[in-house]
């Protein structure tokens, strides 16, 4: 699988703090980005965001709109899905890359982040979704993992995929097993099943009951 750093880019300078307020306008009339890194002497002091420059004085200098700077960034280090967290985070389609000697190497863009994450076992490999929902309190990864593996699936990965403080979902993915037998277990241990399934004997046994009991009343 390739690493994501072969994913920086220098497509486009690091705007410099000198550079004048009108030439960074026209920079980001032509581009979809919403930030973009500024350095002051080959160091990184943060990103510029397109929504903040329609308001500057195209006459002035970057530097004097240092105040309004985004210091958000990634490390060269970083594995992939740590980096997905600085975009979420700060609601950017680009991020800043700085070595562990906080010298700036280049940028990340969203679009290449998302091919990245295409690659990986996760979502290349052919599987099945399912997604649960636990109170938090009783979430155990291990457990999920046991319940996946003890019924002969294999878990390829599995995230929060949303909580609202007092119950999580969880959204996993296996790449073989019996599906109905995995989503039955999940029930014994009182896990809600949250997406649908067509071998999901369960709600389909239900239907059937419930199909029988309203023929049953319209006698």
């Amino acid at each position: 699988m390739t690493e994501i750093t072969n994913y920086i880019t220098n497509d486009f300078k690091a705007i410099d703090s000198q550079d004048s307020m009108a030439a960074v306008q026209v920079f980001f009339d032509e581009l979809t980005f919403s930030h973009f890194p500024v350095i002051e002497e080959e160091i990184y002091i943060g990103s510029i965001a397109s929504n903040d420059i329609e308001t500057f004085d195209g006459t002035k200098k970057v530097l004097d709109y240092k105040y309004s700077l985004e210091g958000f960034f990634a490390r060269s280090n970083m594995i992939w899905l740590d980096v997905l967290e600085v975009f979420a985070k700060n609601n950017t389609n680009l991020v800043p890359v700085l070595d562990e000697k906080n010298k700036y190497v280049g940028y990340y863009e969203i679009s290449d982040i998302m091919k990245f994450f295409n690659e990986t076992p996760f979502l290349f490999e052919q599987g099945k979704i399912i997604v649960v929902k636990k109170r938090e309190l009783d979430y155990s990864i291990s457990q999920i993992a046991q319940i996946v593996e003890s019924n002969d699936g294999k878990l390829l990965g599995l995230f929060v995929s949303a909580t609202d403080g007092e119950y999580l979902e969880v959204t996993l993915k296996i790449s073989i097993g019996p599906v109905n037998e995995i989503i039955q277990a999940f029930r014994r241990y009182d896990y809600e099943i949250i997406s649908e399934h067509f071998e999901d004997n369960y709600i389909n046994t239900l239907k059937e009951r419930s199909d029988y009991l309203d023929k049953y009343l319209n006698i």
